[in-house]
């Protein structure tokens, strides 16, 4: 049976959502677990919970600076890395035409490129000991819903890129994997529910595509993936599924929502006259905390 026992797994957006739960799970497994994120006082609770083998670092990943140091951190700490789970990123809701530029564009810079960079600082420790790198995309990567372009953009950047990396090191003794959560309970999604205009929008896809998912079915998964050094892991199975008919998706989007997208179109820009366009944007504390962070 494949097992972390006595890994050194480091884990971005590890203070809530899929990266706490994935941290707790491992502890459990035995791993030792190495905590990143940007709230210091969530991050330390998560890291009590998991127990003695377990500490925290405050870090933004898309600096260079904080990752290298971070990194240089838990090696000193722990002794090395054997997994790493570049799970941390945000969301912002709109319509291209109206969401705020900067909310945009910082989904692209936490979401693809701090994924890119936690991969490259961490990937010489993940050699030494021919470990596993998990990159956390999204099921968003393959069905792109309006008023979700930065995210879906940014997850299908994370898959290409761990498709292609994989291929780079497998030679090392690296194993790349790449996870597809769909909606999963946690604090962005809940947040991204209750969005005045956006929340109804996604409420309304049908079937499967429309269903939130415990956070337990979310780290079953992820932590027996990450046991089993796997290349795909999809939560659930179906978003595997749906890779087979990737190129008919955006085409059933567009004839599934065509009739009431100038309607939410309308309510979005309304929307952004009555709270302004960040307000209007942002989705979830961990955007909220990313914001902060960069006051």
């Amino acid at each position: 049976m494949a097992s972390v026992r006595g890994k050194v797994v480091l884990i971005t957006g590890a203070a809530r959502g899929i990266g706490a739960g994935l941290a707790k799970r491992l502890a459990q497994q035995g791993a030792k677990v190495a905590l990143v994120g940007l709230e210091p006082e969530e991050l330390k609770r998560v890291a009590a919970d998991c127990g003695p083998d377990a500490a925290f670092w405050e870090a933004d990943v898309t600096s260079w600076d904080a990752l290298e140091k971070t990194v240089d951190d838990v090696v000193e700490h722990f002794g090395g890395i054997d997994i790493m789970v570049a799970n941390a990123g945000i969301a912002a809701t709109g319509f291209a035409r109206s969401i705020d530029r900067a909310a945009f564009e910082r989904v692209i810079e936490v979401d693809l490129l701090g994924v890119w960079r936690t991969t490259r600082v961490c990937l010489p420790h993940l050699i030494e000991r021919r470990g596993y790198a998990l990159l956390v995309s999204s099921a968003a990567a393959i069905l792109h819903i309006p008023g979700n372009a930065a995210y879906s953009a940014a997850k299908a950047g994370v898959e290409a890129f761990a498709n292609s990396l994989r291929a780079e090191v497998k030679h090392l003794g690296v194993d790349v994997g790449v996870a597809h959560p769909t909606w999963i309970a946690t604090d962005m999604v809940n947040s991204a529910d209750k969005h005045p205009v956006f929340g109804s929008l996604r409420a309304s896809a049908p079937g499967l595509a429309g269903k939130t998912y415990p956070l337990s079915v979310a780290i079953d998964l992820i932590s027996e993936g990450i046991a089993k050094r796997s290349r795909a892991i999809h939560v659930p199975g179906w978003v595997g599924a749906i890779k087979l008919i990737r190129a008919l998706l955006p085409r059933l989007v567009e004839l599934s929502t065509r009739r009431f997208i100038g309607e939410v179109d309308k309510a979005a820009i309304e929307d952004i006259a009555k709270r302004g366009s960040k307000e209007a944007s942002i989705v979830g504390p961990g955007a909220r905390a990313d914001l902060d962070a960069r006051k």
